[in-house]
């Protein structure tokens, strides 16, 4: 059935927002070039699109040129104000940016965990206030959070979850009313950090992959065609409750101890790193007691529950013991970074048996401190153990993968709504 004229407005409206989104400003005759639509067409949909207050001239296409020809039309950036958090046991990281991703302000807020429920919510709203303050923004239109733990896939809302702070859960609420006219969404982190390899980072020319988080605890997100999958309960990627060989027990419904984490997590890194003979992480990379976990480090693991690490390692700690031992490359380092890469193939082999997804991405704290290292490494353990072809990558971006996957979702919501859904 061909499309009505409305809808064929709509499509053409969408088509070429999303090419000033991807190209930045185009003429008319550019537009026009792109898209293979007549001129009075494309004449016709800057009309109404400037009209509608979603794109303006912002110059002119070479020094030479004038007239209407030469216009160049882009999206109206301050159309919409958007936020991104990313939510940690011990505070909140926050950014807020234009429609096009252009980051104006950023803003944290570490909070103790001795901290109530009600002064710790206020304390993580006055970041994004702050935030929001110093953008210069009016408004938010869409905020776009990451937070450990698990997603209700019926509802979206970020589920109970033992030993997560109760102020997570609380946080969405306090800023849907704080905030009006906002849209909050929640998504789990990994999920998230996942979503920004796709789009910037080690990704970036995969369709399919699994994003393996190897952190305080561990975790998985996995992308097929596409499209992050989550599960019927939304635990899609909760390998740290995987039963793998080499632990003393099995997990539990409620304890992941003796599932992968027992291999892979914070606390096994260190121990094994200590079995190995090398030095305990310090607070400031020495030796010496694990610090906590702060606001500024990286995620912590992707599941639901189970959260506690039985030891004093945390994600950051493990990571300088694994970033210490590439760097410092002796006998005993490489004995370790082995033995580490044995206990993280045997997990990313079973993903790989049941998805064979083509391509591993390692991430979180130690999957970035371990580099193209244990990367290699954890690819050789695969090719002997494994007939499916997996390449095994290191994370190509830092410890704002969760932020800059909030960001992203936060845009393409607030870009769906204001560039207009086709009728169907």
């Amino acid at each position: 059935m061909p499309a009505s004229p409305s809808t064929a407005r709509a499509l053409n409206d969408r088509l070429a927002l999303r090419l000033l989104q991807q190209e930045g400003p185009l003429t008319a005759g550019q537009l026009k070039q792109l898209t293979g639509l007549s001129r009075p067409t494309v004449a016709d949909l800057v009309d109404r699109l400037t009209a509608a207050g979603l794109i303006q001239v912002v110059g002119e296409s070479g020094e030479q040129r004038r007239g209407p020809n030469a216009r160049l039309y882009g999206i109206v950036a301050d159309r919409a104000h958007l936020a991104a958090l990313d939510v940690r046991t011990e505070g909140v990281l926050v950014l807020v940016s234009d429609l096009l991703g252009r980051v104006l302000a950023e803003a944290s807020a570490p909070i103790g965990g001795d901290t109530g429920t009600g002064p710790a919510v206020e304390q993580a709203v006055a970041a994004v206030e702050r935030a929001v303050k110093e953008g210069g923004a009016d408004r938010l239109h869409t905020v776009g959070i990451g937070a450990p733990g698990l997603i209700d896939p019926a509802t979206g809302d970020l589920r109970d979850s033992a030993g997560l702070p109760a102020w997570h859960r609380s946080l969405v609420a306090a800023l849907q009313d704080r905030l009006p006219g906002a849209r909050v969404t929640v998504e789990n982190e990994t999920n998230l950090a996942a979503l920004a390899e796709q789009r910037e980072g080690a990704a970036r020319d995969r369709d399919t992959f699994v994003l393996l988080w190897l952190g305080h605890g561990v975790g998985a997100a996995v992308v097929l065609d596409g499209t992050l999958r989550r599960g019927a309960s939304g635990g899609t990627g909760e390998i740290g409750f995987l039963p793998v060989p080499g632990t003393d027990t099995l997990p539990s419904a409620t304890d992941c101890d003796g599932g992968f984490h027992s291999l892979a997590g914070a606390a096994a890194v260190v121990s094994l790193a200590a079995e190995c003979g090398l030095p305990a992480p310090g607070p400031e990379g020495g030796a010496g007691p694990a610090r906590g976990r702060g606001a500024a480090d990286g995620p912590e693991d992707s599941g639901g529950a189970a959260r506690a690490v039985r030891g004093a390692a945390d994600g950051p700690g493990a990571a300088r013991v694994v970033r210490d031992a590439v760097a410092r490359a002796s006998a005993a380092d490489e004995r370790f970074l082995h033995a580490l890469a044995d206990r993280v193939a045997v997990g990313a082999a079973s993903v790989v048996a049941v998805l064979d997804p083509g391509c591993v991405v390692l991430g979180g704290e130690i999957g970035r401190a371990g580099g193209a290292v244990l990367a290699g490494l954890v690819e050789e353990r695969l090719r002997r153990m494994s007939p499916l072809a997996t390449e095994v990558r290191a994370s190509g971006l830092g410890g704002t993968a969760v932020l800059r996957g909030a960001l992203i979702t936060a845009r393409e919501r607030a870009q769906d709504e204001l560039f207009g859904q086709p009728e169907r």
